[in-house]
């Protein structure tokens, strides 16, 4: 018997990526699974795209696969956020529907970011869906038909294994290998990329983190550590997640078997919003993640990051220079100012 999947995609103004994800999520070998779409306070018309595609008035074009006008219309369950604190039971007619005739839509009236975005539907997976596992997956991602039956194979075959993620192409270049989770120096905040293992090679490779575009979880290893860190707000809270389960015993594996394209923006259209949190983050990750505090380290991850804003610099983008700076000045400010960007 397999066992049950909950997959959480955050939407926020994406509808055009998450259709393209929902569909070939719809086309997986796996049987028994849950989708869940957490609109995360989309400004623009997104929940209104994402029913009519489920409706099957919205066809998806995709080089991945060939869409299937046969499972429409998708039933939507549709909730808000706010709702689920008084929820008892969901739809009881929501069990007797196929994994490809169903999904779950949950309305946030806010942008609350990665973490508690995904926390929202985690939460609801744990409640009322009763999931082995929980899967977080990029909007931006498409997924192969086998990859689920992959990841979950090998999570139930190693019980040491806590969270497994798969290899991630570029969606642009589709044989071309992104990355498959990194590994974390502490001391620094370096990020650096284990060796990648061909796909045809049974050997799985163990690693600090899985990315969380695509991040596969075992229940009994949120119920050990808790959910996703809702002060990160967006990147790192993955890092976080798989270091706190590794505190715990388990072990963090890439599953080379396992595939999905993912649509990673280049660095010349990457937001200012990212310089802020991912600069801002990794402070962040160092603090909580370390045994102790090390002077010499916290020196060391500040002086990398001058660099990274005077290289910015130098290439012209003061904009994202700023936004370093301005990081790292609310990672020293109280606390490491856990405090969203406005």
């Amino acid at each position: 018997m397999k066992q049950k999947v909950s997959i959480i995609i955050l939407n926020w103004n994406g509808w055009e990526d998450t259709i393209e994800c929902l569909e070939s999520l719809y086309q997986v070998d796996y049987p028994d699974y849950d989708v869940i779409v957490v609109d995360n306070g989309s400004q623009i018309e997104s929940v209104e795209m994402l029913k009519k595609y489920a409706s099957g008035d919205l066809s998806v074009e995709s080089d991945f696969f060939v869409y299937n006008e046969f499972n429409k219309p998708i039933n939507i369950f549709e909730y808000t956020a706010k709702g689920l604190k008084s929820l008892q039971i969901i739809n009881e007619n929501y069990n007797n529907l196929n994994s490809n005739n169903k999904l779950i839509l949950i309305k946030n009236e806010i942008n609350s970011g990665f973490s508690e975005g995904n926390n929202i539907g985690i939460k609801f997976s744990l409640q009322f869906l009763n999931s082995d596992y929980i899967l977080l997956l990029n909007n931006d991602t498409v997924v192969d038909k086998n990859f689920l039956n992959e990841l979950v194979k090998f999570a139930d075959t190693d019980h040491k294994a806590g969270i497994v993620g798969p290899m991630v192409n570029y969606y642009d270049k589709p044989d071309k290998t992104a990355y498959i989770g990194h590994n974390v120096n502490l001391c620094n905040g370096r990020i650096s990329d284990p060796p990648i293992i061909d796909v045809n090679n049974p050997k799985s490779v163990q690693i600090d983190y899985v990315v969380g575009c695509g991040l596969l979880i075992k229940r009994r290893v949120i119920d050990d550590i808790g959910l996703l860190d809702p002060n990160y707000f967006l990147y790192y809270e993955d890092a976080d997640w798989c270091l706190r389960a590794k505190k715990h015993g388990y072990d963090i594996f890439y599953v080379p078997k396992s595939k999905i394209w993912h649509k990673i923006p280049s660095e010349e259209i990457r937001s200012l919003s990212s310089y802020y949190y991912g600069n801002r983050n990794s402070f962040l990750l160092i603090k909580k993640n370390r045994d102790s505090f090390n002077l010499f380290c916290y020196i060391q991850l500040f002086i990398n990051k001058l660099i990274f804003a005077l290289y910015l610099m130098v290439k012209g983008k003061s904009n994202a220079s700023n936004m370093v700076m301005h990081a790292v000045y609310d990672a020293i400010r109280d606390d490491y100012g856990y405090k969203k960007l406005e």
